[in-house]
């Protein structure tokens, strides 16, 4: 096997070892991968086709493990695994009447200023308050706090039509616009903070509720994005 002189099946090695264990990766230097001087090329095409090839990834599979790799790789199993943290998530966190509510934060487009809500007929005692201008374009706005129990309202009387906060939210291609009282911003949490809510909340309240958050000694309530814009999708047909 010198020079560039074609090399036959009688002269090629048949994938012996060499005397440092490696096997003679005929391939790489007479085959496809080196100058192109086999023989049985024009035969096989390829040297994956070859019986040489398969015989030497046999020999490759067979041969004796090198020194010290069992240790290593006992070693590499017993290491301690170091479990990735889950992926922080985020919330909107504001305040309907005395309670403190959050959302994710992909809910919602725009956190928007004070502003008149102008009511429609025959809807006054649902959860539509009626139309509010955001950026030009009339919303719904819908009063989220009577839909969870935790604004209530006397019979003949209607809710407030002005509130500090306007809330304007995008889900499932349906845009909406809830008030609120207050608005602290973004938090972000780990999942494995939420806990099970309370019996004592209202059930309306717990049925749309993920969980409770703990934020600066109050507690949070984490809303199903998926079930109240759903319910709330509903209220409007």
């Amino acid at each position: 096997m010198t020079g560039d002189l074609p090399i036959t099946r009688a002269t090629q090695p048949e994938a012996v070892e060499a005397p440092d264990g490696e096997l003679y990766d005929c391939w790489n230097k007479i085959g496809v991968y080196g100058n192109g001087a086999c023989a049985e090329l024009p035969e096989f095409i390829h040297c994956r086709n070859c019986p040489v090839y398969s015989k030497s990834g046999r020999q490759l599979l067979d041969r004796k493990p090198p020194a010290g790799y069992q240790r290593e790789w006992t070693e590499h199993f017993a290491r301690e695994k170091h479990v990735t943290a889950p992926a922080k998530a985020s919330a909107l966190l504001f305040r309907i009447s005395n309670e403190w509510l959050a959302l994710p934060t992909q809910a919602f487009q725009e956190v928007a200023e004070r502003r008149a809500i102008h009511s429609l007929p025959h809807r006054r005692q649902g959860i539509v308050l009626g139309l509010t201008n955001v950026r030009g374009e009339l919303v719904i706005c819908v009063s989220l706090g009577r839909l969870l129990g935790i604004e209530k309202v006397a019979p003949g009387q209607t809710l407030r039509s002005t509130y500090d906060r306007l809330l304007a939210a995008h889900w499932d291609g349906q845009r909406l616009a809830f008030p609120v009282d207050e608005v602290h911003g973004i938090y972000r949490f780990e999942l494995t903070e939420l806990k099970p809510p309370p019996a004592t909340i209202s059930q309306s309240s717990q049925t749309y509720s993920r969980g409770i958050l703990h934020w600066k000694g109050r507690a949070v309530g984490y809303l199903d994005a998926e079930l109240l814009f759903s319910s709330l999708n509903r209220s409007l047909t």
